[in-house]
């Protein structure tokens, strides 16, 4: 298969150096794509979205044709990552989680951070996901964020950035458990060449998480769904299945005598923690939106008392906000006293007048997000933005600059993918998943995500992003 692929200027490829040599990562696979058919690549790729289709790995569209189903396009050119590597992301990642999660406990007790003015109280304090139910609440392990997704990319300085923190409902694990299934039921010759690190175990490591989070011997684990209706059901019923537990939807669940209940054809069985994939406003119609039909009514009480773990904890939902992500490597210093192995992006906060004055005076090079923002939806990139965006956007900003965070527009790594006649280089990005219980557990790799649009930047599968394999090499001799 003697592709022609012209590497982009001015950014990183992940298989290819700037004369055109594959990196040293890449060499097998390399010499199994110039010698692999292309007629036989073709079909594999088909039968691909065929298995996809048949399985129903599938998400949601909210907005269009009352929720519309699209299957998320799957590209079979893997994102490879040597082990040197993946060992550095590793050690950042869990050093960026125990601060995220000592951060949380802080701020629901003595507020050590606020206090020392690290961070400003009221960016916290009034903070539309800050839960003032939540202080004082002791949770076991004091461990607030159980999963967490942390979002990457690599700039053109060969760098990785955290983009951002995802510790509310962080979602696409199961995508890439079935992309590595998917790829080894396609090319099991590439895998039998290289060792590649397996990401078969994180249902597992799931289920073990999800029972440390608990004092109780042996308790009963659950997950909760908003419905099929929601945009990753196909993850919830996915996982709840590979960890052998119950997927139940609000119906299912009753508070009765301070604890949580789930009917079942042998009578009520008390719950002991609820991997939970429903927003902090529609967990109980009694302590937050009265109209809600995905929550249980009394659970927070339930919880408050120490008689149900949920996962993640009421009120993570601060940590990952747009507006507090710049203070993360300042909660590395503080909590670990630590320097931040990770990069973040340099970030301008718009409530500052002079970040805003900044912003305004370079829009057109900027990424502009809304604090509360995700899934791609309400941000501006900049260089591609149209005069009539950027005129639109000025005036949002000058209405409500608190309401914003901008950053300098990186120039995301690519990586070859197939398009209709051939290959060609696209962006990627990179969220792996951190595990917290009694010990903090990863799993080598991630979600690769990519943006199947030539030239776009944003990954994310609501605005038409597909995914990839991500393999971390087990030894860089293996390179």
């Amino acid at each position: 298969m003697k592709e022609s692929y012209q590497i982009a200027s001015h950014f990183y490829d992940e298989m290819l150096l700037s004369d055109g040599q594959h990196r040293a990562h890449y060499q097998h696979y390399w010499e199994w794509l110039q010698a692999a058919d292309k007629e036989a690549v073709a079909r594999k790729r088909e039968e691909a979205e065929l298995l996809f289709h048949r399985v129903g790995i599938t998400f949601n569209v909210y907005g269009e044709d009352g929720g519309a189903e699209r299957l998320i396009p799957f590209d079979s050119v893997p994102r490879i990552i040597p082990a040197s590597e993946w060992a550095m992301l590793d050690r950042g990642i869990r050093q960026r989680v125990q601060a995220l999660n000592a951060f949380l406990h802080d701020i629901y007790h003595q507020q050590h951070i606020l206090k020392a003015g690290i961070i400003p109280a009221e960016q916290v304090l009034v903070n539309d996901q800050y839960q003032p139910c939540m202080q004082g609440v002791d949770l076991h392990r004091n461990i607030y964020a159980h999963i967490v997704g942390v979002d990457m990319v690599r700039n053109n300085d060969g760098e990785y950035y955290v983009l951002e923190d995802n510790l509310r409902t962080p979602s696409g694990v199961s995508y890439m458990l079935e992309n590595r299934k998917m790829m080894m039921r396609l090319y099991p010759e590439l895998f039998a060449e290289q060792h590649v690190a397996p990401v078969e175990r994180y249902p597992s490591h799931l289920l073990q998480t999800l029972r440390e989070s608990s004092p109780v011997n042996d308790p009963v684990v659950v997950v909760l769904t908003p419905g099929r209706f929601n945009s990753a059901y196909f993850e919830h019923s996915f996982l709840a299945q590979q960890m052998g537990v119950e997927l139940v939807e609000s119906a299912d669940l009753f508070v009765k005598d301070g604890a949580v209940m789930m009917r079942t054809t042998a009578g009520p069985c008390k719950v002991d923690v609820i991997y939970r994939r429903v927003d902090d406003a529609f967990l109980d119609p009694l302590a937050f939106r009265p109209d809600s039909m995905l929550g249980v009514p009394g659970l927070l009480s339930v919880y408050r008392a120490g008689n149900v773990v949920l996962a993640n904890a009421i009120g993570t939902g601060v940590a990952d906000d747009k507006s507090i992500y710049p203070y993360v490597p300042d909660m590395i210093r503080f909590y670990l006293d630590e320097d931040p192995i990770l990069n973040n992006v340099p970030t301008w906060q718009c409530r500052n007048p002079k970040d805003l004055s900044y912003v305004l005076a370079n829009l057109d090079q900027m990424v502009v997000k809304e604090v509360h923002g995700a899934g791609g939806y309400g941000m501006l990139i900049g260089p591609v933005a149209s005069q009539q965006e950027l005129s639109d956007f000025r005036a949002r900003l000058q209405a409500r600059p608190d309401n914003y965070i901008a950053q300098n527009t990186l120039s995301l790594s690519t990586c070859p993918t197939f398009i209709d006649n051939g290959l060609a280089p696209r962006h990627i990005d990179l969220r792996p998943f951190a595990l917290c219980g009694a010990d903090i557990r990863l799993v080598p790799g991630g979600l690769t995500r990519v943006a199947l649009t030539e030239g776009s930047l944003v990954v994310n599968s609501s605005q038409g992003g597909g995914t990839k394999d991500t393999w971390v090499l087990e030894d860089d001799a293996s390179c």
